[in-house]
């Protein structure tokens, strides 16, 4: 019998099958609780995971506990609503990578504490292609105490691991970098807009940028959508990013900081939304903002794609 600490994982989509399958081969007992898709459980089911009836069951069988949900509420309902709260034991640990609002963190490690658990926020960095190979960045707001006991478990699907500090800035640490993200999408979108009613091609604009000092990671897998037209590029959603943005202007408000650049940004993923069109992908917001141009961007990058 193992003498490894069993450990949950709520929420098995894009992010949450590679990482649950990372720590199943780093030897973990592992229990798993899904939503309406199958395809990721009956995935993990066959790698040796347990699947639960309900988060109580799930939390009542565990020592350390991930989330990797799209939302604070769905945080929140996970940890009150008859779940890990209902079902935990002191000492449980409950890890939250999904990307949330730091003032409900700090609320629920209140909420825990009181029932002697522990909250560590720990947010995730990249793209489902990285949770699959285990090579995530992760954000860890916890105590160091606690980080020592919940590294090993983290260093199954993470292959960069930085303790922001405290419970809560690991959250908020995600939010500045999704808060670049979004803001770099909406300038690339606009740029791509521009070029292409000026007569340069997103191929050129990317041709030129890419390697340039401007270059980056997230402007070559954006490009490589607008470019070839590959959506799964970087599967990220439009509702998950607005959602984050929502919260930086949040926080900024919070702490009294004028944030200019992440309310302007914000106006072009709520335009998204209010079209229905949520659920693209984020580099697809550039499709939206070229048509707001008058620019159907889809076709100019077919048109313009260089010949092989």
């Amino acid at each position: 019998m193992s003498d490894l600490p069993t450990i949950g994982f709520i929420g098995v989509g894009y992010m949450g099958h590679g990482m649950a399958k990372n720590i199943l081969k780093g030897g973990y007992p592992l229990w798993i609780k899904g939503n309406r898709n199958r395809q990721p459980i009956d995935s993990l089911l066959g790698m040796g995971a347990s699947e639960a009836s309900s988060i109580k069951e799930l939390a009542e069988n565990c020592d350390i506990i991930h989330l990797c949900l799209s939302n604070s509420e769905q945080v929140q309902a996970a940890i009150r609503d008859n779940g890990i709260l209902a079902g935990a034991r002191p000492g449980t640990i409950i890890i939250d990578t999904s990307t949330s609002d730091p003032t409900v963190t700090l609320a629920l490690a209140a909420e825990l504490a009181e029932a002697g658990m522990h909250m560590v926020d720990a947010p995730l960095g990249r793209t489902p292609k990285e949770a699959e190979s285990g090579e995530l960045d992760a954000m860890v707001g916890c105590s160091e105490e606690i980080f020592a006991q919940v590294r090993p478990v983290i260093d199954c699907w993470a292959g960069t691991i930085t303790r922001i500090g405290e419970v809560g800035t690991g959250h908020k640490m995600k939010l500045l970098m999704n808060f670049l993200g979004a803001s770099y999408a909406s300038l690339y979108s606009e740029a791509v807009s521009l070029g292409a009613a000026v007569g340069i091609s997103p191929h050129a604009f990317r041709e030129v940028i890419a390697p340039s000092r401007l270059g980056s990671g997230f402007f070559n897998t954006f490009m490589q959508y607008v470019c070839e037209r590959d959506e799964n590029a970087h599967k990220f959603s439009i509702d998950n990013m607005a959602k984050d943005i929502r919260y930086v202007n949040a926080m900024a408000t919070d702490a009294g900081v004028m944030n200019v650049m992440a309310s302007a940004a914000r106006h072009y993923y709520t335009h998204t939304q209010a079209i229905d069109a949520g659920g693209d992908f984020v580099p697809m917001l550039s499709d939206h903002v070229g048509r707001l141009n008058g620019l159907n961007i889809d076709a100019i990058a077919r048109e313009t794609m260089p010949k092989k």
